[in-house]
C-alpha cells in the first residue's frame, strides 16, 4: 500500500506544479486552490510512504515521478521541446525509479 500511495502521491506533485504554473502570483482561487490540494495530498501522501519506505528511496521517487510527469505535461500541453536527448534522459530517469523499486533500497 505504500508503493501505491508514494505513486499517486508523485503524480498529485504534477498537480502541484502544474498549477503553480496558473496561480498568477496567487490571485487566481481555483489554481491557488487546486494548487495547495495538491500540496497537501502529495505531500501527505510521501509522509505515509516513508512510514514503510526507506526515506531517500520514497523522496527519489517521488520526485521522479513529479518531474517525469511535469515534463511530459509540458511536451502534451504547454508546447515545450521534446527533443530526442530530453526524452532520452527522461527514460533514464524512469528506469532509475524502476531500479529504486526493484531494489526496494
Amino acid at each position: 500500500m505504500a508503493w501505491l500511495a508514494l505513486i499517486v502521491g508523485g503524480l498529485f506533485e504534477v498537480g502541484f506544479t502544474t498549477s503553480l504554473r496558473h496561480v498568477d502570483g496567487f490571485r487566481n482561487l481555483p489554481w491557488v486552490l487546486a494548487f495547495l490540494a495538491s500540496v497537501a495530498l502529495s505531500m501527505g501522501l510521501l509522509e505515509y510512504a516513508s512510514r514503510s519506505i526507506p526515506l531517500g528511496t520514497a523522496y527519489a521517487i517521488w520526485a521522479g515521478i513529479g518531474a517525469t510527469g511535469t515534463v511530459l505535461v509540458g511536451i502534451a500541453l504547454y508546447g515545450e521541446v521534446a527533443s530526442a536527448p530530453r526524452l532520452l534522459l527522461i527514460a533514464a530517469l524512469i528506469g532509475c525509479i524502476v531500479g529504486l523499486k526493484l531494489l526496494k533500497a
